[in-house]
């Protein structure tokens, strides 16, 4: 039996779940590789650990655009990308650990205060970002 592909494992969870799309799959996945590398030695990471890359690669690969950008992909908080992460781990594109789980992922941040507040004028973040 030949074993599926990332496109087809893929195309199986959209169709069990379809509240995100393709993109939003393939941005979390390079979410967690930007993560990994800006750890001092590659590891597992923990879902908190995750929302922090994520933000962080978020803002630099699409800037005031972030928000609107994620929640084309119909990710609308850190909730979903949990749900995202966990659909990838039950297909087998990603590992766990026996301590992670979907509650690693709740209440993370909120979006609007993570991706448009640091591009409002006179705030401490703006003064940061690129």
């Amino acid at each position: 039996m030949k074993k599926p592909t990332i496109e087809e494992l893929l195309d199986g969870i959209i169709s069990r779940d379809p509240r995100y799309t393709n993109d939003a799959y393939g941005f979390v996945r390079a979410g967690l590789d930007f993560t990994v590398r800006s750890l001092e030695n590659q590891r597992h990471v923990s879902g908190q650990e995750l929302l922090k890359g994520i933000r962080e690669f978020t803002l630099k690969e699409f800037g005031p655009m972030a928000k609107t950008v994620l929640n084309g992909w119909g990710i609308m908080c850190t909730e979903d990308i949990g749900e995202i992460v966990f659909n990838m781990v039950e297909t087998g594109l990603l590992g766990k650990t026996d301590e992670d789980n979907r509650a690693d992922f709740a209440n993370g941040y909120d979006f609007d205060k993570a991706f448009r507040d640091p591009f409002r004028p006179n705030h401490p973040q703006s003064k940061e970002l690129p």
